[in-house]
């Protein structure tokens, strides 16, 4: 493993905490967006590791595609989560520990999809959601 893919891992790695911490946001939805903005920052540190250029709208979108993509069962556990929150007592604790460790998983496959992409030379402009999907449902 070179220096790059190294300082990458540890990204992942950081990243994942803060989104699981974002999961423990306790306004269900507001989570979530948390979530992905943990995901967008993690993405453009990706990015400068490997010297791809970064454009914010582009990269929502990609990351949309990918996660969108998702089976949704596994994604309605950490959207249900979130919605659980919402319900006194009971809803709380079960949103508490469903939702970080969705996110968790969730930054994870999608930081160890990019850092595989990077690596191989590519880009945010030839990224295509479509050929990543399979390989994405198997990292999460």
């Amino acid at each position: 493993m070179n220096e790059m893919d190294s300082r990458a891992q540890e990204i992942i790695k950081s990243y994942s905490i803060y989104a699981a911490g974002a999961g423990l946001i306790p306004i269900p939805v507001a989570d979530m967006a948390a979530i992905a903005g943990v995901e967008i920052k993690m993405l453009a540190e990706l990015a400068k590791v490997y010297d791809v250029p970064f454009e914010k709208d582009r990269v929502r979108t990609i990351l949309a595609a990918v996660i969108g993509g998702y089976t949704a069962a596994n994604l309605g556990y950490g959207a249900g989560g979130s919605l659980l929150k919402g319900v006194p007592l009971i809803g709380t604790a079960l949103g508490v520990l469903a939702v970080p460790a969705f996110a968790a998983g969730l930054t994870f496959a999608v930081g160890k999809i990019f850092t595989q992409h990077f690596a191989s030379g590519g880009t945010f402009l030839d990224f295509d959601p479509e050929t990543v999907r399979q390989h994405f449902q198997s990292a999460a």
